[in-house]
């Protein structure tokens, strides 16, 4: 670990399909050498929004900072349509996210040199993540899928009466009370922080001047996306108690047919989908780096 030595960070765009995907890197001291990990971002915003927000005086909600001192190489990926990277005309699809999660990860392994990458993905990242560890399982180490959808989530159930608005238009605004609202549904108040929820809400509204509604539109008509028994690397199951996307009743027949012995399904309290910018979001920390530390 290298917890006293400052965070440092590193811009890369990779180009793929006539595209400018957007990488950016974190890591202490030097980055070669140390076991690599890459992050991939759900439906809503990108990768640096998601894994590197800045909350004025509390700099511990950057999991990305807190996987650099704990001695990774760390990635967060911005897929087509999101964040910094290159937003197309149409729709945007979990297939076309998982080839630019290919393209990013063949860029990080013939940057740093090494075989394979370790990989965490949030909500619908957990899709195309899925989707590119069962195409190219050679190339990933360890998975962690953290608050892991599935068909009859609350969630999902409560977004199919507005599938008709998601595939009107490739493209939605959300406006910042809007990036708010993910912080409650069935999670108590008792576990947010409204300077988090400000900060997150602020910079969400900044870099996602249009979000992209196509990952919706797959979730209510595409399922399963996924198929456990073709994951066979090493795989955590993760998520917050008050998860209103992942759930043990749901997940547990997914996690029981991952064909990989080395395997665990973790249960976070204090935090609902936004784990990792909640009260539990040192045990969301701690929990995935042990995970990925693991021995061969």
């Amino acid at each position: 670990m290298n917890e006293d030595l400052p965070v440092q960070g590193t811009q890369h765009w990779v180009l793929h399909e006539e595209l400018r995907l957007f990488l950016c890197e974190k890591y202490t001291g030097s980055p070669q050498g140390k076991p690599v990990l890459l992050l991939a971002h759900g439906s809503a915003t990108a990768g640096r929004e998601s894994f590197d927000l800045k909350v004025p005086g509390h700099p511990e909600y950057s999991l990305m900072d807190f996987l650099a001192r704990q001695g990774f190489d760390v990635f967060a990926l911005d897929v087509r349509g999101f964040g910094r990277s290159t937003k197309p005309e149409g729709f945007l699809t979990t297939d076309q996210a998982a080839s630019d999660l290919d393209a990013a990860a063949d860029h990080i392994l013939a940057l740093r040199g090494v075989p394979k990458l370790n990989l965490l993905a949030w909500s619908w990242g957990t899709q195309y993540s899925g989707q590119f560890v069962m195409a190219h399982p050679q190339k990933v180490a360890r998975y962690a899928a953290y608050a892991q959808m599935h068909a009859e989530s609350s969630d999902l159930r409560a977004r199919r009466e507005r599938l008709a608005t998601f595939q009107r238009t490739p493209y939605i605004r959300i406006t910042e009370q809007g990036w708010k609202l993910r912080f409650n549904s069935m999670t108590p108040e008792t576990v947010n922080d409204p300077v988090v929820m400000d900060a997150f809400a602020k910079s969400a509204a900044l870099v996602e001047t249009k979000s992209p509604t196509g990952p919706q539109v797959d979730l209510l008509t595409r399922q399963p996306l996924i198929d456990a028994t073709r994951i066979t690397v090493p795989v955590m199951m993760i998520h917050g108690q008050y998860d209103d996307v992942a759930d043990l009743d749901g997940l547990w027949p997914f996690f029981k047919a991952l064909p990989n012995p080395d395997k665990q399904y973790v249960v976070v309290p204090e935090g609902g989908h936004m784990l990792h910018l909640q009260k539990g979001h040192a045990r969301l920390q701690h929990a995935v780096a042990s995970w990925f530390s693991a021995p061969d």
